[in-house]
């Protein structure tokens, strides 16, 4: 266990050498009785997902960890732990690279356009939530439809222990910011954080169909507005952004 000095906040942490998923293996463990706040990490993890079904890279070097938030009576809807996930990942990075983070919606970080991290949110069958967070740090896998960035190929050298930390003190001082219902607050620093207001957008939707519009902002629940034509909005509750 390891305490933030500023905020005390403790990070509780199993650290294996390999394994298939650390959100996986957290749905199990949440099963079993595992409680709110344990994080798991592991060096090298072989059969990652990321949102809509894909794999995620198990590049050594980088940070692939999962977390346990427990849904109590009375807290936010689930789905808008993405924003905070988002957010505290942000900030995290952003102690680090300083100025050059941005997300794009729901959880994705950018830097200069390039993909740096995904965050998955899986709903175990009771009142649990494990929250997948991988970030290129040493290295990056090269895809077809997007540019792909890690924090060495931006001459930023951070060890996954190091990454995990200031994620974790984030993480847990947005958290009580989502207990306490203070959801503008959350999509202000969200949308803070993301594309312009007005910045053209396509959105590959899931059934593969696309649409193209501007972006205006968060609705309540977190769904990406997209301003399609004068005085109309879709709002998209899944899908693919690209700027």
């Amino acid at each position: 266990m390891v305490a933030d000095r500023r905020t005390g906040a403790v990070l509780t942490v199993r650290v294996v050498g390999e394994t298939g998923s650390t959100n996986a293996d957290l749905l199990a463990a949440a099963e079993a009785g595992a409680e709110e706040g344990l994080w798991l990490r592991t060096e090298r993890q072989v059969a990652g997902r990321g949102r809509l079904g894909r794999s995620w890279s198990d590049g050594t070097g980088n940070l692939f960890a999962s977390t346990i938030v427990r849904l109590q009576p009375g807290d936010p809807a689930a789905p808008t732990l993405t924003l905070i996930a988002a957010v505290a990942l942000a900030e995290a990075v952003a102690g680090f690279v300083p100025g050059r983070v941005a997300i794009k919606w729901p959880n994705d970080l950018l830097i200069d356009g390039a993909k740096l991290s995904g965050i998955l949110l899986e709903r175990g069958s009771d009142n649990a939530v494990v929250i997948g967070f991988g970030v290129n740090l040493a290295s990056h896998p090269d895809l077809a439809d997007r540019p792909t960035t890690s924090l060495r190929a931006q001459g930023v050298e951070v060890v996954p222990a190091a990454m995990l930390e200031a994620l974790h003190t984030r993480f847990a001082a947005w958290l009580r910011v989502w207990r306490h219902h203070d959801l503008v607050a959350i999509r202000t620093a969200w949308e803070a954080l993301a594309h312009p207001l007005g910045t053209a957008l396509r959105v590959r939707l899931p059934d593969g169909s696309e649409r193209e519009g501007a972006f205006d902002g968060l609705g309540p629940d977190g769904a990406l507005r997209l301003k399609v034509r004068e005085g109309q909005v879709l709002l998209v509750h899944a899908g693919d952004v690209f700027a």
